[in-house]
């Protein structure tokens, strides 16, 4: 099993969100539509997600540079971003080591449309839980960010096998929670999350799948 990372949580923490006012927002209604994955919940209201997702120069770049510093990421290492989205991560990476071979899949036509011209040509559509086009140890790393929490159970099994069997170093980002006012919180926020499970039950599933690499995550505190 791998280890316990903080790429991402100062990035997550910086954000301020009023949970309560989410959850009663005519929630439900709000979820159908951020299911879609398409205009509004990238740039719609932000009830429906991001509010608008804009790439915004640097934003990424401490993420990136520490993924290119931890896995040894240099000039012809190759780099799959599952869930990719608009690809902004994968930008920040060109920008910081242009030599690296990027590619990225996600389930969203207007996120992909999004991506930056840099990133773009090498983005396709894929979901998560089904098998991937690609050889066994194909990427020097594989990388997920809040993706996996959107499957479910036995989706996750699948989406686990395929990054394991396709990356040689892997590393994962997901929503979790270590206490029941986190999970409360989780719950009011999220509007895709199909798998609310807490450290343990997700380091188990881990071990379970046969997945070995990296993990990290971000709570609602």
């Amino acid at each position: 099993m791998g280890q316990l990372r903080h790429f991402v949580t100062p990035l997550h923490q910086a954000t301020k969100r009023d949970y309560l006012a989410r959850m009663i927002d005519d929630k439900v209604s709000c979820m159908k539509i951020a299911k879609q994955y398409e205009y509004d919940y990238w740039d719609g209201d932000r009830r429906y997600g991001y509010g608008g997702y804009k790439y915004i120069p640097g934003r990424w770049k401490p993420v990136a540079e520490a993924l290119i510093e931890t896995y040894k990421l240099g000039p012809g290492s190759r780099i799959l971003d599952i869930g990719c989205g608009k690809g902004f991560l994968l930008h920040e990476i060109a920008l910081l080591e242009p030599e690296i071979k990027i590619s990225g899949f996600d389930i969203s036509i207007h996120g992909i449309e999004q991506a930056t011209d840099i990133v773009k040509p090498n983005l396709f559509m894929h979901r998560a839980e089904e098998p991937y086009p690609f050889d066994d140890d194909e990427f020097d790393l594989v990388i997920s960010l809040g993706a996996f929490h959107n499957l479910r159970l036995f989706e996750l099994k699948t989406a686990l096998t395929e990054m394991e069997r396709v990356g040689k170093q892997g590393y994962i980002m997901l929503e979790s929670y270590r206490n029941e006012l986190e999970l409360f919180n989780l719950q009011c926020w999220a509007l895709t999350c199909e798998s609310f499970f807490d450290e343990e039950e997700w380091v188990w599933l881990y071990k379970e799948f046969g997945y070995t690499g990296d993990y990290e995550f971000i709570y609602f505190e």
